[in-house]
C-alpha cells in the first residue's frame, strides 16, 4: 500500500457542486493547448498517483501498487464495477496528461478532482499512444487501451461546462485531453517523480 502524503486527503464525501474553483473560457483553454501539447512523447514523468478509495474521496500517494488483479492497489476500481456488472479491465487504471489537469483545474490542488489515478507529463494523444502501447513507470508496466476516457458531469462541475466541451471536442478527444484508460500488464511499484517510458513495439 502507498503511502498518503500528509494532510492531502481529498475533499472527501463532499458533493462535487461544493468543490468548486476558477472555471476558464473557452478560449483561456485553448492558449493553453501549446503547453498540453510540448509535452514529452516517449520518456516522462509521473507528476501525481491519486487513489479513489470510495465515491468522492480522494488520496494523494507518494507510492502506490499497481497490480494486473487489482490495478492502483486500495482503489475502489473494482468494487465500482461490480455494480455495474464486472470491473471493465480495459479501463483499470486511467491516466491523464498533468499539463492538462492543471490547465483545467488552475490550482494545482485541485487536480485531483479529474478522478483519474496517475497524472503524467507526456503526450497521451491518439497518433502518440495509439491503443495497445505499453508505458513502464517505476516497476510496472501498463498498456493502453481503446476505450474511450471521455467527461462527464462531475467533470463539467468540478471544472465547468467549457472545460467538458473543450475535453469531449474532436481535437480533445485526439490529444486525449480528458485522458486515457488503461490496464496493468506488470505490476510493482510506482512513486511520483518515476519516469514513464514509452516502451518499443
Amino acid at each position: 500500500m502507498g503511502l498518503c502524503r500528509p494532510g492531502i486527503r481529498s475533499p472527501g464525501r463532499r458533493p462535487a457542486a461544493k468543490l468548486g474553483g476558477m472555471h476558464l473560457s473557452t478560449a483561456a483553454l485553448e492558449a493553453g493547448l501549446d503547453t498540453v501539447r510540448a509535452a514529452p512523447a516517449d520518456d516522462g514523468r509521473l507528476e501525481l498517483i491519486v487513489r479513489r478509495p470510495a465515491v468522492g474521496e480522494r488520496e494523494e500517494l507518494a507510492e502506490g501498487q499497481l497490480d494486473t488483479a487489482e490495478g492502483l492497489v486500495g482503489d475502489s476500481w473494482r468494487a465500482r464495477g461490480s455494480r455495474r456488472g464486472p470491473a471493465d479491465p480495459d479501463a483499470q487504471i486511467t491516466l491523464m496528461n498533468a499539463r492538462a489537469a492543471l490547465l483545467v483545474a488552475v490550482d494545482p490542488a485541485r487536480r485531483a478532482l479529474a478522478g483519474d489515478q496517475l497524472y503524467v507529463d507526456l503526450d497521451l494523444s491518439e497518433s502518440n499512444l495509439p491503443p495497445g502501447t505499453r508505458l513502464a513507470i517505476g516497476d510496472a508496466v501498463i498498456e493502453l487501451s481503446a476505450k474511450p476516457h471521455t467527461g462527464c458531469a462531475k467533470f463539467s462541475a468540478r471544472f465547468g461546462k467549457e472545460a467538458l466541451r473543450f475535453v469531449n471536442s474532436p481535437e480533445g478527444r485526439k490529444l486525449r485531453l480528458r485522458g486515457a484508460n488503461a490496464r496493468v500488464v506488470v505490476g510493482g511499484t510506482v512513486r511520483a517523480g518515476d519516469r514513464v517510458r514509452k516502451l518499443g513495439s
